[in-house]
């Protein structure tokens, strides 16, 4: 008797222990203690249902699993053209030639110290841990006369062929017919509007395409004394050098100001003549120079961005691609991106207005939620996620299966028709 006693009394005392101090378990599965989302996807969340109108109230959002996001990088393009007083806004993106599963830093919860998932286990990552560096453009040449202004890189490197110590750099001037290569730079953005003339060609040289034709115009304007310099800003380039690695084709430093240089082409180029004209000197251009893209020498009439952006430029000016006339660049900038893929879900309850018109058989249930599936493409900037494109994804369709007294009405056997085979010669 006094041992049933004191099993009830343990019993009891573990019931009370236990209903005051929950299972760990029951602490990790609180929202407090594990947040569903870090705070860039929430944030991309409550941007996404804005955007498609819904109200938070009236739909059940799923998905956003950060271990099921795909990272990639590719290049972006920003255009703003000013035709006929209009601004038109043109956004390129490329496709992401490789997506992995990357653990960003944005994609981090803290959680305290020990802390468990829903199934009660240490949480352990699929995805390659991010080594926190950006992506960059390409190696890429550009031609003076211009000027350069540097953002972000206060470690550059300076070749000419050999290195050169230049301290902090703000600002570089490149002269007529100084050639240099940037590497690890982020982005490229124009820094002033530019005017361009119509119609689109205006070269009389077979080589000469419509946005070659246009540079040329922007490399004779920035020769001009009474034409600013065409202005770029530059983030994040880690070396600017020579285009040749010959020793005579180097390039003359000279200091101008702190953070401001000019470099300059020591022999001059030798693709070029200059030839006098009624005692002005003009500069005759070889075919191979009505192929570069000025001034991004790097650039041929060839590249197949270069070709695609002149047709949508030429579809976009239509008819006054071929008249006399101008428009004008207010933007342009290039730059290298971080791109994020994930899938969510939308769930919302249907109304009687929404069923109207629609034909669904008697023997099917009718549906009372409506469930759509997303797949959301954002820039990841930083600390912030920025959704560029939501796309509706369409599942793997369900056959319906129906059983066979369905189909026949539920006749009966005993209601249907006697049919009496023919006989034959073989039967018993």
């Amino acid at each position: 008797m006094m041992g049933r006693r004191l099993l009830v009394c343990a019993g009891a005392l573990f019931l009370i222990l236990f209903t005051i101090f929950p299972s760990s378990r029951a602490l990790i599965s609180s929202p407090e203690a594990n947040p569903p989302y870090p705070k860039a996807i929430s944030d991309l969340k409550e941007a996404i249902v804005k955007g498609l109108g819904f109200q938070s109230e009236e739909v059940k959002i799923s998905g956003f699993d950060v271990r099921d996001a795909l990272v990639g990088h590719a290049l972006s393009y920003e255009f703003d053209l000013e035709i006929d007083n209009k601004v038109l806004p043109i956004k390129l993106l490329e496709d992401v030639n490789r997506w992995e599963y990357v653990d960003l830093p944005i994609f981090q919860i803290e959680q305290p110290n020990g802390a468990l998932d829903e199934n009660g286990l240490v949480p352990m990552s699929k995805k390659k841990k991010s080594s926190d560096v950006s992506p960059v453009l390409a190696p890429f040449q550009l031609a003076g006369p211009m000027e350069i202004w540097i953002q972000d890189a206060n470690n550059m490197r300076l070749s000419l062929p050999y290195d050169v110590e230049a301290g902090v750099l703000k600002k570089v001037m490149l002269a007529d017919g100084a050639v240099v290569t940037v590497k690890g730079a982020r982005s490229v953005s124009l820094r002033h509007p530019v005017d361009f003339q119509l119609p689109l060609n205006q070269s009389s040289n077979e080589f000469a395409s419509g946005l070659i034709s246009l540079a040329e115009q922007l490399r004779r304007a920035s020769t001009n004394q009474a034409t600013p310099l065409l202005s770029l800003r530059i983030v994040g380039p880690t070396s600017l050098a020579t285009a040749s690695q010959s020793p005579d084709d180097k390039l003359k430093l000279r200091r101008l100001a702190p953070g401001l240089v000019e470099l300059s082409s020591v022999s001059k180029d030798k693709s070029s003549s200059v030839s006098t004209i009624g005692g002005a000197s003009t500069t005759v251009l070889t075919p191979r120079e009505f192929t570069t893209m000025w001034p991004i020498t790097s650039l041929n009439g060839s590249n197949a961005n270069l070709l695609g952006f002149e047709k949508l430029l030429t579809s976009v000016l239509g008819l006054k691609s071929q008249e006399k006339g101008s428009f004008k660049v207010l933007k342009a900038d290039v730059a290298a991106q971080t791109f994020m893929k994930i899938g969510f879900g939308v769930e919302r309850k249907l109304r009687a207005s929404d069923l109207e018109g629609l034909n669904f058989p008697e023997w099917r249930t009718k549906p009372d939620k409506m469930r759509m599936h997303f797949e959301v493409l954002a820039k990841v900037d930083g600390e912030k996620v920025i959704p560029e494109n939501v796309m509706r994804v369409d599942p793997i369709p369900l056959e319906d299966t129906i059983a066979q007294n369905v189909i026949s009405g539920n006749v009966t056997m005993s209601k249907l028709p006697i049919i009496q085979p023919p006989s034959s010669p073989f039967t018993l």
